[in-house]
């Protein structure tokens, strides 16, 4: 994977926190990667905050490793096992994700379970406003961007074998519940636009109670473009996926209209309408025009609740980061949390 110049792997020496034998993962791989053949060397892919991921390289091929992190962890979080499964599925159908090798449920080999996919090159846009871009590429980077949630979205599920990978209906009152319980578990201070949030959601909820495959982390930093084609060759992350609510999936994107956060994704200080970027209206209304929707009944609630779920997993990352689990720098302290769940809070309000 590369961030923007294809040519150039963001990777560095595996982190002490997440050292593993790499003999016996050799070992393993060699029995149940088809074709693969050592030496091997390793390299951790740089960024990123929840499951560890990891380059293999190969004199005759590259493969990417995905893993649980070590340590205690929050109930239902860093299930790689539903990632490959999901990625597995979708790819007989075509949706773009990387080839699936091997899932590896035994956790002697490496200290927790982990799955082997190809590496695949491309670009990845970890900058949202896009530098250097022409506007005519930024609106081709962003109109894929949406075009595939869209395609997502309309997979049946069923079909693919995916029937049992959630429940589906009433995703929000599960959801809620669950990003609370998360946020519980992790909790460091009292943050009042949380406890807002946690008592005003479950009333608001909407009665739609459509039922897709959502991806749960779907913006522009987790998918992976043509190396020089404003086409999406890879969707990644699938950790969050369920069974669930697609305009959970389009609040979560439009996020970044909301966002100040460099690191995580944000539009702040650009002008929307000489960058080439649409509006967050002008995104919505394609998703809509994509699938079939006249218009959608408070857009502010599933904007709100994005942005609250958000905030929970900052802060079972801050809390990672201070146990020194984390696969990020720890922040000095947890103002990130906050500031979401006040955003939240005011969007909901509006």
């Amino acid at each position: 994977m590369a961030d923007q110049d294809p040519a150039a792997v963001s990777v560095g020496e595996v982190r002490a926190a997440h050292r593993f034998d790499e003999a016996r993962l050799a070992e393993w791989l060699a029995a149940n990667v088809e074709g693969f053949a050592g030496p091997m060397t390793v390299n951790q892919f740089k960024g990123g905050a929840s499951n560890p991921t990891f380059l293999i390289t190969t004199p005759a091929k590259r493969y990417v490793i995905r893993k649980k992190p070590p340590g205690q962890l929050l109930a239902s979080a860093h299930q790689v096992d539903r990632e490959y499964r999901v990625m597995k599925a979708l790819g007989a159908t075509g949706f773009p994700v990387p080839v699936m090798r091997a899932l590896c449920q035994d956790e002697s080999i490496i200290g927790t379970v982990f799955y082997v996919m190809d590496f695949l090159e491309g670009r990845i846009f970890r900058n949202a406003r896009l530098p250097g871009m022409t506007p005519a590429e930024r609106t081709a980077i962003y109109d894929e961007l949406g075009a595939v949630m869209a395609r997502l979205h309309g997979v049946d599920y069923e079909a693919i074998g995916l029937g049992d990978y959630g429940r589906p209906g009433n995703y929000f009152a599960r959801q809620i519940d669950r990003w609370t319980k998360q946020y519980r578990g992790a909790e460091t201070e009292r943050i009042e636009a949380m406890e807002q949030l946690i008592e005003y959601l479950p009333k608001r909820m909407p009665a739609d109670d459509t039922t897709t495959i959502a991806h749960g982390d779907y913006r522009l930093e987790n998918v992976m473009f043509h190396p020089t084609e404003p086409r999406i060759i890879a969707v990644l992350d699938w950790e969050l996926s369920t069974l669930g609510h697609p305009l959970a999936d389009l609040g979560y994107n439009c996020i970044l209209w909301h966002s100040r956060s460099e690191s995580w994704g944000t539009l702040d200080g650009i002008d929307l309408a000489s960058s080439g970027i649409p509006t967050e209206e002008e995104y919505v209304a394609a998703y809509c025009r994509r699938t079939g929707r006249d218009r959608i009944e408070d857009f502010s609630f599933y904007l709100g609740f994005s942005i609250f779920r958000l905030a929970s997993i900052g802060q079972g990352v801050y809390k990672r980061n201070l146990d020194g689990i984390g696969n990020s720098d720890a922040s000095p302290d947890n103002s990130g949390t906050r500031l979401l769940a006040e955003t939240a809070w005011a969007v909901l309000q509006r």
